[in-house]
């Protein structure tokens, strides 16, 4: 081993090794806090650290006691890392929206400072905030906005048109009305409110159309004043979709060109997840390798032809230097994300210690190159595409035959991105030897192996995020990784010199639409499983690199069984005679879920947000996917109502319904399917494992004579064996609530009560509230409701008589069995996330140490 090579564990080089994994423990840590500890906490920690690491500078303490110096030297970079964190945390969350502000008009200046996302309900786009009003009063706002600008889509923002010319570096003044960070929050769901605290989004609002101002309270006041990478995205993101006709094909190449995921179609996304591409049409580490090595060999090629500059310094150097250079400057085009900072950081580093001469092993480069990225950004730790990416680079170094001289030369080649290929040849220029046969043989049995490990390694990091992996990946990535890195991704970036080729490369991404469309047609193509235990995730994760490590076969043959508990994690199920139901955070809303032993009910499907988006596709499908739910066996519709049947098509595509049970008139288009369904009518009653259902509303009578579709809501009440239950309402009203009374009377006594209606003035009438006597009554509301649900009479009417009241809104998705129950939001409580008002203010997110 070089003299220039750490060796043994306590060498100086394996202790910084050491101090950047303590670091990034102590990240870790800090990010499972639910609430923050005081600044001075974090500030006193910080000068503990530092002072022991001073300290471990001194030269009386360089002799002897090496392990102790090494854990100090790892306590006290874990301790640096949680408390600058935290004090990092506490800043950004001081700069939230001030309560009293939510819902105000406010009269706002500002600049655009990202490029816009334009979509057919309308643009959304950040806004860096330089002054604002209320009422001719000056108040502080949270430097960054993030905005929607909607087209009279279900909101109080009711425009003629979208500015479809808004963009990227204008100063605008505008009036806006905004709220705190809040977003629905499911068990294993995506956690937006992490997103845009991470992007330190203050607060989010949506701009206003005031009648009674000129141009409705708009003003452009200057273009082009700021962001001028901002300005050039954009600029090149419009010219792609003007370009390229096909709108899907356009909207790939403006994701691989500039990083605007939001230009791919929902239904495309689908297709790439399913055959395990997703990564490849973002922006990735292999696409700002690929980049930098092709740029390294231009500028390269160009150095040999003059003397001068040959005499200067070397061609291979220069390559090396410049091509980095113009990689930095395509990563920050793209958006500068995870994977790209970590090719970046990672090509620096690589390339810094061979100017000095010197070869770091593999495991320190990666940790090296996490450290920066965290440095810059240290909640990136919580995305996927962080894990994913260094575990791509990581397990093809550690896999190889040779896991030291080899694996180092081909480090900074294996800076791309999750499941991409990392290629073994050099990330940038270097001379070229090997004859051409040998080379393409060579590079394909390089890209079979590779594809190999980043399937087999990868997969079990897939099902901890996603908790999917595809099974048609492995096929779809030996052809799709080298298409889009070697033609898609280089016509795309060459189009904004020479837009044609813009056109050639759309029908090279449609051809590999194409291909995928096909192979996700292959039966059992996904496996999904449900989210697993922290036990089956270890294992998982271990057999995963047992797998693929260079060992002896008698190791590598426990990694099947290890795996085999992440593959098909346990599923925890009601006992027979017993229930479990989960009244899902949807928004402004209803969707529940009942599932006993055997069978699952799902009782409406929740909004549709947008034109693209609704809650089947956004909430609930991931929610049975990580719930290991396979079918439902009744999907019951209450009503025709948008905020209760929203859902239901992205719900029939995306998952085997048994059967449906509704109220919805012969002809609505949602029972145009194959699915055998029925009209829902009291007096239809059924049991699945000991648990009794029964329909009480309407009548047959009730639906003939109904004259708005709250009248014929489908009221369902559950029991179990132990006399527990619920009752379902959907959107009766008081009229509806007399009905059953007078039809039910006692029976409709219940421990849980979905609050009719979402607590509308027109419904939980005191007799009704009476005649059910519930402990709990759940309103599926959204935040800051635009119909003021639930209304504070109603709420006041639960009060007097001691009905707990649980809001999705302020609980998240809330789960009850057996008389347990349990919010999400308490469950999954970070410091980022929204708190619940006290007393008309929110939460400090604060605690004690």
């Amino acid at each position: 081993m070089s003299s220039n090579t750490p060796g043994h564990w306590l060498d100086p080089g394996w202790r910084v090794g050491l101090a950047a994994g303590g670091w990034l423990l102590g990240l870790a840590l800090q990010m499972q806090q639910s609430a923050l500890w005081t600044g001075p906490t974090y500030a006193a920690l910080a000068a503990l650290a530092m002072t022991v690491a001073a300290a471990l500078t001194w030269p009386g303490l360089q002799r002897g006691w090496p392990v102790t110096r090494t854990l100090l030297a790892v306590i006290a970079s874990g301790v640096l890392g949680l408390a600058s964190t935290g004090w990092r945390a506490e800043a950004r969350l001081a700069e939230r929206l001030d309560p009293t502000l939510e819902g105000q008009d406010l009269n706002v200046t500002g600049v655009v400072a990202q490029m816009t996302q334009t979509s057919a309900s309308g643009t959304r786009f950040v806004l860096e905030v330089e002054q604002a009003t209320l009422q001719g009063q000056s108040v502080r706002l949270p430097p960054l906005l993030a905005l929607g600008w909607y087209v009279n889509y279900q909101d109080e923002a009711r425009l003629a048109d979208p500015r479809t010319d808004l963009r990227a570096g204008q100063r605008w003044q505008m009036p806006l009305r905004l709220k705190l960070p809040h977003a629905t929050l499911n068990p294993n769901g995506y956690d937006a409110e992490l997103a845009w605290f991470e992007q330190g989004l203050g607060a989010t609002g949506y701009v206003r159309w005031l009648r009674d101002a000129p141009d409705g309270g708009l003003r452009l006041l200057a273009s082009g004043v700021a962001h001028p990478v901002e300005r050039l995205r954009q600029h090149l993101r419009d010219a792609i979709l003007r370009a390229v006709p096909d709108g899907r094909a356009a909207g790939v190449l403006a994701a691989l060109v500039v990083g605007d995921q939001s230009a791919i179609e929902r239904d495309d996304w689908s297709l790439f997840r399913q055959t395990g591409i997703a990564h490849l049409v973002s922006i990735s580490g292999v696409h700002v390798t690929m980049f930098a090595w092709l740029a390294g060999l231009g500028v390269a090629w160009i150095w040999r032809r003059s003397a001068g500059l040959m005499l200067w310094r070397p061609a291979p150097l220069a390559g090396r230097w410049v091509g980095l250079a113009l990689a930095v400057g395509y990563a920050m085009l793209a958006g500068w994300g995870v994977p790209a900072q970590r090719t970046v950081i990672m090509l620096a580093t690589v390339g810094v210690l061979r100017n000095l001469g010197r070869r770091w092993p593999w495991p320190l480069v990666l940790l090296s190159a996490a450290v920066a990225v965290t440095l810059l950004d240290p909640w990136a730790i919580l995305q996927p595409g962080f894990w994913l990416s260094f575990a791509a680079v990581g397990l093809l170094m550690v896999s190889g035959p040779e896991a030291g001289p080899k694996a180092e030369a081909a480090a900074p080649a294996a800076a791309s991105q999750p499941t991409d290929l990392p290629s073994t040849s050099a990330a940038l220029p270097g001379p070229v030897r090997p004859a051409l046969a040998a080379r393409l043989g060579g590079a394909l049995g390089e890209h079979l192996r590779g594809q190999l490990i980043a399937t087999l390694g990868l997969a079990p990091l897939s099902l901890v995020f996603f908790q999917q992996i595809s099974l048609v990946g492995f096929a779809a990535n030996l052809v799709a990784i080298p298409l889009v890195t070697l033609v898609i991704t280089p016509l795309a970036l060459l189009g904004a010199l020479l837009p044609p080729l813009w056109t050639v490369a759309a029908w090279a991404v449609q051809a590999l639409i194409a291909l995928l469309g096909w192979l996700a047609t292959w039966p059992g193509g996904v496996h999904l499983a449900p989210a697993a235990p922290g036990w089956a995730i270890a294992c998982g994760l271990l057999g995963a690199v047992l797998g693929v490590l260079p060992v002896p076969w008698a190791l590598r043959a426990l990694a099947l069984p290890l795996a085999l508990p992440l593959l098909w994690p346990p599923v925890q199920r009601p006992a027979p005679g017993s229930f479990e139901m989960v009244a899902a955070d949807v928004g402004q809303g209803t969707a529940v879920l009942l599932r006993t032993r055997h069978h699952l009910l799902v009782y409406d499907t929740g909004p549709q947000y947008s034109l693209e988006s609704d809650a089947g596709q956004r909430v609930l499908l991931p929610l049975l996917a990580s719930r290991g739910e396979r079918r439902i066996d009744l999907l019951m519709l209450s009503h025709r109502d948008g905020d209760h049947v929203g859902g239901a098509a992205s719900l029939l595509a995306g998952w085997p319904v048994a059967a449906i049970s509704s109220s919805l008139e012969a002809g609505h288009p949602l029972l145009q399917g194959t699915v055998p369904q029925q009209r829902c009518e009291s007096g239809q009653r059924w049991d699945w494992d000991g648990v009794h259902f029964e329909v009480l509303h309407p009548t047959p009578d009730e639906h003939a004579a109904a004259r708005k579709s709250n009248a014929v809501c489908c009221v369902l009440r559950v029991q179990d064996s132990a006399g527990r239950s619920v009752l379902l309402t959907g959107d009766i009203e008081a009229a509806q609530e007399a009905a059953l009374i007078a039809r039910w009377g006692s029976g409709l006594a219940s421990d849980v009560l979905m609050t009719p209606h979402h607590g509308s003035r027109t419904s939980s009438s005191a007799a009704f509230l009476d005649a059910v006597a519930p402990a709990t009554t759940v309103v599926q509301a959204g935040y800051r409701s635009r119909y003021g649900h639930p209304a504070p009479d109603v709420m006041a009417r639960y009060t007097q008589r001691a009905i707990n009241v649980v809001r999705t809104d302020q609980c998240g998705a809330w789960l009850w069995q057996d008389g347990r129950a349990m919010c999400t939001r308490d469950v999954r409580r970070r410091y980022w996330h929204w708190s619940a008002p006290v007393g008309g203010a929110e939460v400090a997110n604060h605690s004690g140490p």
